[in-house]
C-alpha cells in the first residue's frame, strides 16, 4: 500500500476541479469542426456519448485503483510485475508528456494564427514551462490550487456565448439523428482527444484524503465538462452553417469576434489571452503525472525528473513549426488517448483482478 503523508494530501472535492480543468483546454475552441466532420449537426449527440463512456472509464479506474492498493505504477506492479510494469509505467509517462507537448504548441499556434504571428515557440515555452515547474515542484497542493483558479476565473466566458443568440438559429440541429450510428460513433470518437487528461486520477489518488469518497467529485467534474462542450457544440450549430463550420478551424475564437462591448472591440484577444489560465492547470497536472510516474519507477527526485521531461517537451515544441505538425500531433495524441483509454484500461482491471485473487490464493 502506497502512503502519503496527510499534510501533503487534498481533500475530494478538489478532485472535481483537477478532472474539470484537465479536460477544458485548448481543444474547447476548435473542437466544433472536427465533431462535424462525420456527424454534420448530430455532433452534439457524439459530445453526450463520449461524456457517458468517460464516467464508465472513471468507474473503472477507481476499481483499478481499489484492487491494486496505490496509483497505477502500483497496479502495473501487481499485473505484470516490477520489470515489466516499469515498461508500461515509462509509456504511461511518454504519454502524459505527449499531452504537455499537445497543449502547449495547439495554443501556441491560436496564439500565432490570431495575435502574433511572429511569436517565438521556444520563447514562450520557456517562459511558460518555467511557470509550470515552479508550480508542480510546489506539489499536489499547489497545482489544485491552481486548477480552482483556472476553473473559477475564466469561468466568465461562458456568459459571452450568449451574444451569439441574435445570429442563431437553433432549427439548424433538426431533424436529430439525421446521420448514421456509424457516423455517430466516429465522431464519438473523434471527440476523445477534447476529453483526455482525466486519467490523470490514476497517479493523483494517493493524494487524496478519504479517495474513495472523492469518486463522486471525479464524476461531477465529467458530467460539468460534458454538459459545457454540449452546450458550445449545440451553441455553435445554430450559428455557423455546415459549410462554414467545414472551414472553421477555431469556431469559438470566430464566435468571440462578434462580441461587443463599450470598453473593448476585440473580445477574442481577451478570450485567447484569459485561456492561457485554462491551459496552465492542463499542463500543470500532465506534467505532474509524468515525473511522479519517473520518479515511482526510478531512484531519481521528482525534482530532477521534472526538469528532465520539461527540456524534452521544450525541445520537442521548438521543432513542430507549421499546421501540419501541429494537425499531426493532435491527431496521434487523439488515437494514443483513445486506444489506451478504451482498450487498456479494461484490460488493466481484468489482469490486476485476476492477479490480485492468485496472490491471495498463494
Amino acid at each position: 500500500m502506497l502512503t502519503i503523508p496527510d499534510r501533503r494530501k487534498i481533500s475530494p472535492f478538489l478532485v472535481f476541479f483537477l478532472i474539470h480543468s484537465i479536460q477544458v483546454g485548448a481543444g474547447v475552441l476548435g473542437f466544433q469542426r472536427i465533431i462535424s466532420m462525420n456527424a454534420g449537426y448530430d455532433g452534439w449527440i457524439s459530445v453526450i456519448l463520449a461524456g457517458i463512456f468517460t464516467h464508465i472509464l472513471m468507474f473503472i479506474m477507481y476499481l483499478i485503483l481499489e484492487k491494486s492498493g496505490g496509483d497505477l505504477v502500483s497496479a502495473h506492479t501487481l499485473a505484470f510485475g516490477k520489470w515489466v510494469g516499469n515498461i508500461f509505467n515509462l509509456l504511461f509517462s511518454l504519454y502524459f508528456s505527449l499531452l504537455v507537448i499537445t497543449i502547449m504548441r495547439t495554443y501556441i499556434e491560436v496564439l500565432q494564427v490570431w495575435m502574433y504571428p511572429r511569436l517565438s515557440t521556444f520563447m514562450f515555452s520557456l517562459l511558460f514551462l518555467i511557470l509550470v515547474y515552479y508550480i508542480v515542484n510546489g506539489g499536489v497542493r499547489t497545482i489544485a490550487g491552481t486548477a480552482f483558479f483556472g476553473t473559477v476565473l475564466p469561468s466568465y466566458l461562458l456568459l459571452t456565448f450568449a451574444f451569439t443568440f441574435n445570429y442563431a438559429d437553433f432549427r439548424n440541429i433538426l431533424p436529430v439523428f439525421d446521420h448514421s450510428i456509424k457516423d455517430i460513433l466516429i465522431s464519438t470518437k473523434n471527440m476523445s482527444l477534447t476529453y483526455l487528461g482525466y486519467e490523470a486520477i490514476l497517479m493523483l489518488y494517493p493524494y487524496l484524503k478519504d479517495a474513495k469518497k472523492s469518486q463522486k467529485y471525479a464524476h461531477w467534474g465529467l458530467f460539468t465538462t460534458t454538459i459545457i462542450y454540449t452546450l458550445i457544440a449545440i451553441i455553435s450549430f445554430a450559428f455557423f452553417s455546415q459549410k462554414q463550420l467545414e472551414k472553421t478551424v477555431w469556431a469559438t475564437l470566430s464566435m468571440w469576434k462578434i462580441v461587443e462591448m463599450p470598453f473593448v472591440e476585440r473580445f477574442e484577444y481577451i478570450g485567447i489571452a484569459n485561456w492561457c489560465l485554462v491551459i496552465l492547470p492542463n499542463v500543470c497536472i500532465s506534467l505532474w503525472c509524468a515525473s511522479r510516474t519517473i520518479k515511482r519507477m526510478t531512484p531519481l527526485r521528482h525534482r530532477h525528473a521534472l526538469i528532465i521531461i520539461c527540456i524534452l517537451c521544450l525541445c520537442t515544441l521548438t521543432f513542430i513549426t507549421d499546421r501540419k505538425q501541429v494537425n499531426f500531433l493532435n491527431t496521434i495524441s487523439g488515437q494514443i488517448g483513445f486506444y489506451f483509454n478504451f482498450f487498456y484500461i479494461p484490460a488493466l482491471l481484468v489482469l490486476v483482478t485476476i492477479m490480485k485473487k492468485v496472490r491471495q490464493k498463494k
